[in-house]
């Protein structure tokens, strides 16, 4: 996640603290104190009503970097015990996300709402505004009655005094499928069933109560193991730190990595057969198809758009194609795929080519208690270099820019770009799907995260500068040939 927000600075102290705890000669011990070692005895408390509290919380945060559900806690189980089960986990949890209940705010739910600034005036312009008969007038006030209403906001466009307001729930109204919900106690909790892993949770909570169950642990143990332990970059992880894309693969080499592969070579496979099969499913007579890069897209048909699933590719992801070739080559590796967002976890899942899952957050606490500085570390070069089109896969535009280029004076394409799913736009491709045909193109990109991977909830670096990083890199790339 790219905002730079003291809960960001908690997340990464934890991680931190964690992968320290991990290289020390005692990590049941120092995972144990985490939450003492950051909230010591006569601390100032800075968020919470009490020290406690604020240990409460730091220890959910640790439980999630070790890579477990906070729900299924038992206060009583020390996190020396979560430690010891991390070292003995053979897999990763099934869900990615969790909630720590003990930092969710419990938010008064979402609603439009009159306050004490309405002056029942003579006009009783909100009434009318409302289609609905949502608003009534009780004792000169406006009152409305949130069973008729349906939020269209008319009412506070109408007010002038200014005296109704929406009350929000960042994470119930940043969720696109509404997979987010209230317990009885107020506190937030995901439908696993509904959600697709889009991670806005995650970045809108200013609480930092909705987390990623992190891999690192898994992946260090490998590590120290002496297995060999492959990382694949992702796109979009140029620009995310100092220094160019092979000196980041000394620094992971650096931090214990056997090597690295840049999943845009996948990009390539996936921009080939991506282009081939649009191509002969146009001539065919089809009006569109959808690409097939985003794990949160794919989550979205799976879950929520099944009627879209004759529009979408059956091309495969990059990370699909460079997971296969590298467990081909390397039998025996542990593969580890570097992530900007929490929607990989589940693709990689469903991949037995990929093992482990980790993000640039959690690549940055690495490379922090290493002492790896990026820009310090000479250049390592990829044994295959990967085209321009494959290494813009990463921003909005990226896929389609990189299909059409192989479709180039052949007069089929017409590129269009979904920047970001949301509720419009999700409403966007129900009716796109409903007409079975795009009014702005044939050769349709769908971006879980706007501006694409680097506004993922991982990343580390404003998605505007990771971009332009990017426009840079492409600049100095050559330009993918057909096989």
């Amino acid at each position: 996640m790219n905002n730079n927000n003291q809960e960001i600075h908690l997340k990464k102290e934890v991680l931190e603290k964690i992968i320290r705890a991990f290289f020390s000669r005692d990590f049941k011990e120092n995972v144990r104190l985490i939450p003492f070692d950051m909230r010591p005895k006569g601390s100032k408390v800075l968020y919470r009503c009490c020290i406690y509290k604020e240990r409460a919380v730091l220890k959910d945060r640790v439980i999630a970097g070790l890579g477990f559900a906070i729900e299924d806690d038992d206060k009583a189980i020390d996190l020396s015990n979560y430690a010891q089960e991390a070292l003995e986990r053979k897999k990763p949890e099934e869900n990615p996300l969790a909630v720590v209940e003990a930092a969710c705010k419990g938010c008064v739910p979402r609603r439009i709402y009159v306050t004490d600034l309405c002056q029942g005036c003579v006009a009783n312009l909100c009434s009318k505004s409302c289609k609905f008969g949502a608003i009534s007038i009780i004792g000169g006030k406006s009152v409305i009655d949130s069973s008729k209403c349906k939020n269209c906001r008319m009412c506070i466009t109408a007010c002038p005094y200014n005296a109704i307001v929406k009350i929000t729930v960042p994470c119930e109204d940043a969720c696109p499928v509404d997979a987010i919900k209230k317990k009885e106690n107020g506190t937030a909790q995901i439908d696993y069933k509904t959600c697709i892993y889009c991670g806005k949770c995650i970045m809108s909570c200013p609480f930092g109560a909705v987390h990623e169950k992190s891999q690192i642990i898994d992946v260090l143990k490998n590590i120290i193991f002496c297995k060999r332990v492959i990382a694949l970059l992702a796109p979009s992880i140029v620009g995310q730190f100092t220094g160019n894309i092979y000196q980041l693969k000394s620094a992971i080499i650096k931090a214990g990595f056997s090597d690295a592969y840049e999943v845009a070579q996948g990009a390539d496979a996936t921009t080939i057969n991506e282009a081939r099969e649009f191509k002969e499913r146009i001539k065919s007579g089809e009006t569109f198809i959808t690409t097939s890069c985003c794990a949160s897209y794919y989550q979205l048909i799976k879950k929520h758009l099944p009627e879209a699933k004759p529009f979408f590719s059956n091309t495969n992801t990059p990370l699909y194609y460079i997971a296969k070739k590298v467990k081909s080559e390397h039998k025996d590796a542990v593969v580890v795929f570097i992530s900007p967002c929490v929607s990989k976890k589940k693709e990689a899942q469903e991949n037995g080519n990929v093992d482990y899952v980790i993000n640039y957050e959690e690549l940055m606490a690495l490379f922090n208690v290493k002492d790896i500085e990026v820009r310090e570390c000479k250049e390592e070069k990829f044994d295959i270099e990967s085209s321009r089109q494959g290494r813009g896969f990463g921003v909005t535009g990226g896929v389609v820019s990189a299909v059409s280029k192989l479709l180039e004076g052949k007069d089929l394409a017409r590129p269009y770009v979904i920047n970001g799913l949301n509720k419009e736009t999700i409403k966007q491709l129900k009716r796109i799907v409903k007409d079975k045909k795009c009014a702005e193109g044939n050769l349709v990109e769908v971006m879980g995260c706007e501006g694409g991977c680097v506004g993922g909830n991982a990343t580390v670096c404003a998605s505007k500068v990771a971009g332009e990083a990017i426009k840079v890199f492409l600049e100095k790339s050559e330009d993918i040939v057909e096989k």
